[in-house]
């Protein structure tokens, strides 16, 4: 891995792609500044979507019932559908682009889990690439973040913990290109979409309200 740098240096300054830059993507600076999600993600190339579903699952840890699905649900569903889509890079709306999280927000989480990272930095690499780059591979990647966002914008008690995580397994795989730890995401992926969608029902009646919401709109 490269050096990282500091995102806030400027255009260019950062370049490599693995959990060493993304524990210092955030680690210099004012604690009370503004993120905006675009000027993260504008020189990032392969992880953008690692970097972008990262960030997109912090509201999941809060332990504030509903937060998690209100926010990060959305956001998973953004990045599942772009994947699906085929994008090779993220597309961000403009009030998405201009907003993000403060720098103090991402060290206090980083923080957090900086020993399990440096851990998996030694233990993740890019290998296994049939299942990260081609367009199949990123579109099924795409439909179970799909799943799994719609389980975490779903009422089921006790479980933003659970799909945080699993989530975070898919942005760590994305980020260092680790196919290995990606077709573990499949597996856990599908195994929790049969046991607390198709099992409970939720899944499907999920889906069917927002297909609803949809057409009422």
């Amino acid at each position: 891995m490269s050096s990282p740098a500091d995102p806030s240096a400027g255009s260019g300054s950062y370049r490599n792609e693995g959990i060493r830059t993304l524990l210092a993507m955030f680690e210099h600076g004012d604690p009370q500044e503004h993120l905006p999600l675009g000027k993260i993600l504008q020189d990032l190339q392969q992880s953008a979507f690692g970097v972008f579903l990262f960030i997109a699952i912090l509201p999941a840890f809060i332990p504030i019932p509903g937060i998690g699905g209100a926010v990060s649900g959305p956001l998973v569903l953004l990045i599942g559908l772009q994947l699906l889509g085929g994008l090779s890079r993220p597309w961000l709306p403009g009030f998405i682009r201009r907003h993000g999280p403060r720098r103090a927000t991402m060290h206090r989480f980083l923080g957090k889990i900086a020993r399990p990272l440096r851990r998996l930095d030694q233990m993740l690499k890019p290998r296994l690439a049939l299942v990260i780059q081609p367009l199949p591979a990123r579109m099924f990647s795409g439909l179970l973040l799909i799943l799994t966002g719609l389980l975490l914008s779903l009422p089921i008690p006790f479980t933003n913990y659970l799909f945080g995580f699993q989530l975070l397994l898919f942005a760590l795989a994305l980020i260092e290109r680790d196919g290995a730890l990606m077709l573990f995401n499949w597996v856990s992926a599908i195994a929790a979409a049969l046991f607390f969608g198709l099992g409970s029902g939720q899944l499907v009646t999920g889906v069917l309200d927002l297909l609803q919401r949809w057409n009422a709109g």
